[in-house]
């Protein structure tokens, strides 16, 4: 198999893995009014097909003559029962965050979602196994909490105004409307479970002979293909936005473009996945730290808020207070993954 020999490849990944998690959900904006439910099937399909891509090529190359294929033969049941698993446990968070774009937007479901399961994270990788300077690492959690909640706070100042002007302009059937928050709770419930499923990875790599990065993430894509269709005909029976649609509406309703774009999101996310757990392999001179590999992964948050606000304009039209709070947003954010990013230095 493949894996990064020098410092630089390794750093070269984990941006790649930054960039592609930050902006795949952009394929479902892209995709117009076609529903995530629908979307998401493709989406399942793109993550499987790039994960065998991935393992029959550079997961099957490479000087040392291992192979992906002895990689999963050699490995117990037991850790590709925890690969199967861990990628189920993100399928159902992973569709809880595009059930939250879809309703609230990226400026709002990644900082919340991905913010809350940095914090998560953060507590389980400590109780797992305590390394890193607690202060810096629950001090920065905390601050990103503040983070999150600051903008909660900015997306319901921006709702409000937005309801208040369609009230006014009697488009609205009373004259005092209420923020719906299910973009945010749905956010929030995605983070829990988005924070939840890296120990099972972790299992399925470590536990006796342990995999590697292609079978773990080959047994990953599994679980999200196999996980997808129980989660998303609850989802389509019980939509959390709009009427309830049905499987036929999938080959009704959406054309080439639509398909194209759902494969191309999973193709996207996992190419990131990937490129994750490759650069996470790396050993000797090719290891970046874990500092510097937590940083740049997380920052996908931030490359994802940029694409919201400065692509897709979800705050357009916002007054300086909701300006202000999304500027103090940003620095919350960063400077709390700064502090936990540091933490395992400064022991």
């Amino acid at each position: 198999m493949i894996l990064p020999q020098t410092y630089a490849a390794t750093l070269c990944l984990l941006i790649f893995s930054m960039l592609c998690w930050g902006s795949w959900a952009n394929t479902l904006k892209f995709a117009g009014k076609w529903r995530f439910e629908l979307f998401y099937f493709d989406y399942a399909v793109g993550v499987m097909l790039a994960a065998t891509l991935y393992a029959f090529t550079f997961g099957s190359l490479g000087f040392d003559g291992f192979q992906f294929s002895d990689d999963l033969m050699q490995t117990g049941k037991r850790n590709i029962l925890y690969g199967l698993l861990g990628g189920t446990v993100f399928n159902l968070a992973n569709m809880l965050l595009v059930a939250a774009i879809s309703v609230a937007g990226l400026a709002v479901a990644f900082p919340v979602g991905i913010g809350l399961a940095l914090v998560i994270g953060v507590v389980w990788n400590y109780a797992i196994k305590s390394e890193g300077n607690p202060v810096f690492l629950f001090g920065g959690a905390a601050i990103i909490v503040a983070a999150i909640i600051v903008d909660a706070m900015a997306y319901q100042k921006h709702a409000r105004a937005k309801l208040e002007e369609q009230a006014k302009a009697g488009l609205l059937k009373t004259s005092a409307p209420r923020v719906p928050l299910k973009g945010i709770v749905l956010s929030i419930f995605s983070g829990v479970l988005m924070g939840s499923f890296f120990p099972l990875v972790e299992l399925g790599k470590s536990y006796g002979v342990g995999m590697g990065p292609y079978a773990i993430g080959f047994a990953f894509a599994g679980g999200v293909l196999l996980s997808t269709f129980p989660f998303n005909l609850f989802f389509m029976n019980l939509p959390v936005q709009g009427d309830p649609v049905e499987v036929r509406d999938y080959f009704l309703l959406g054309g080439l473009k639509q398909h194209a774009l759902g494969v191309l999101g999973g193709l996207l996310w996992y190419s990131g996945t990937m490129a994750n757990f490759v650069a996470a392999s790396a050993e000797n001179q090719a290891q970046v730290g874990p500092a510097v590999s937590y940083a740049i992964g997380q920052g996908a948050t931030m490359i994802s808020v940029i694409w919201g606000l400065l692509v897709w304009k979800e705050f357009d039209g916002a007054d300086m207070r909701v300006k202000t709070l999304l500027t103090l947003m940003f620095v919350l954010f960063l400077l709390g993954l700064g502090l936990v990013s540091v933490a395992p230095v400064f022991k």
